[in-house]
């Protein structure tokens, strides 16, 4: 083990057994972390798509739609936290234990399919930003992305410490980002409440939205990888130790998802109160919200959404490199070397690039894949979490069960309505 990780470990067991004179966010410290990491897959370059389409098109009326998404994200990671902390395995090693080995591989097929959609959204979201920052070529963007994440994701070998500290001052990055874009727009408080307070929809094409929303909110790779940062991070030595480390958890949960909520928020209120507030309905792409900021707030607007954009797809693209090699090792017991599996993940994103496709568009298409994949995570984190066996004293309380039951019929409701629009053209 790291020196670092030592550190952190041996302040955690203090905490745990009771040995510790910290008090306040010093006493919280040393589990805080993996809701974090987690939480960057909440603000990846497909929610900056999906939100600011969002808030032109229809202001402020899906911001509720991003609250409950966020709300759905916290009590979904919260579960895979806890399967981590109470099995010692992750939802993909479980998932290989106990399905049949014919839906262990559908399995695995259909998550490599969500991770590697997860990753053009990322991938190809940094490689935007580097263009909009600094004029690269898209595809010239998209090998220095790829640079860039390896040396990120190279820390693994520290230790897990470094490498959350890395991820969560990306996640600061982007939040402070958009404090300075709401500091420059300024929304009245009344529309911002009218968004989140009343549940409604205008038409096909705001569930669309709404539904694209979801898919970029709660992302079924972290699902995966969340249970595996938390199930050999600090181990609980009785059942009291797992019942006071799970709670130390929901803070994790709370604070990181919180903030990622802030800010998905903080991006369809800027597009609500930009775009759609000056009758300019139609920006629906990166590159247009970069562009037209500048008229509308000034440069200062546009630069701070590109560094916020490539904070996001280089700390996110490395978030799901990590998800891809948890997937791959769970469900088949084998592991590449994460060099290679970057850049065999990265090919399809430099494709999109190098064909000249929209990225804007790429990324809400990989969105929606997203949201068909998320059945596939929940169902069996909902079949485990709540099962005494398998989970000792932290299994779900019935209501906790009937809630996430709860969650998962809506989304699987929300894809089939997109099967039919997609097929039937209702």
């Amino acid at each position: 083990m790291q020196r670092s990780d030592k550190v952190t470990v041996e302040a955690a067991g203090d905490v745990l057994a009771g040995r510790s004179g910290r008090r306040g966010l010093a006493r919280l410290l040393p589990f805080l972390g993996p809701a974090f990491v987690a939480s960057v897959a909440y603000v990846d370059p497909g929610n900056f798509a999906t939100n600011i389409q969002a808030g032109a098109k229809f202001g402020f009326l899906l911001l509720w739609v991003v609250l409950a998404s966020n709300l759905m994200a916290m009590l979904v990671q919260a579960l895979a936290a806890k399967l981590g902390i109470a099995t010692g395995r992750n939802l993909a090693e479980l998932c290989r234990e106990q399905f049949p080995r014919p839906v262990v591989w559908i399995m695995w097929v259909l998550m490599e399919v969500v991770a590697m959609a997860t990753d053009l959204a990322e991938f190809v979201g940094a490689a935007v930003g580097f263009y909009l920052l600094f004029g690269l070529p898209l595809f010239a963007a998209g090998l220095l992305t790829g640079a860039v994440t390896f040396l990120i994701l190279a820390l693994e070998r520290r230790g897990f410490r470094p490498l959350e500290v890395v991820i969560t001052a990306f996640v600061g990055i982007i939040a402070v980002c958009y404090l300075i874009e709401l500091g420059l727009e300024r929304p009245a408080l009344s529309d911002v409440f009218g968004g989140l307070l009343r549940p409604r929809f205008a038409g096909a094409e705001s569930v669309l939205l709404a539904t694209g929303i979801l898919g970029a909110t709660v992302m079924p790779h972290v699902v995966f990888l969340h249970s595996s940062l938390t199930q050999h991070r600090i181990v609980a030595r009785t059942a009291r130790q797992a019942r006071r480390l799970f709670r130390f958890e929901i803070a994790d949960v709370v604070i990181a998802m919180g903030i990622a909520g802030l800010v998905n928020a903080a991006m369809l209120i800027m597009a609500a109160t930009t775009f759609f507030a000056h009758g300019l309905t139609d920006v629906g792409t990166l590159e247009e919200a970069h562009r037209t900021l500048i008229p509308l707030l000034g440069g200062l607007s546009s630069t701070v959404f590109a560094v916020s954009l490539l904070a996001s797809g280089l700390s996110s693209s490395v978030v799901g490199t990590m998800s891809g090699q948890v997937i791959m090792q769970g469900f088949l017991h084998r592991r590449i070397p994460v060099w290679v599996r970057r850049l065999v993940t990265m090919l399809p994103a430099l494709v999109v690039l190098g064909l000249g496709l929209d990225p804007t568009r790429s990324l809400v298409i990989s969105q929606v894949v997203l949201s068909f994949g998320l059945p596939f995570a929940l169902v069996p984190l909902v079949l485990f979490t709540r099962r005494r066996d398998l989970m000792g004293p932290l299994a779900n309380h019935p209501i906790t069960t009937a809630a996430t039951v709860l969650v998962t019929a809506l989304i699987v409701s929300l894809n089939l309505f997109l099967i039919y629009q997609v097929f039937a053209g209702g």
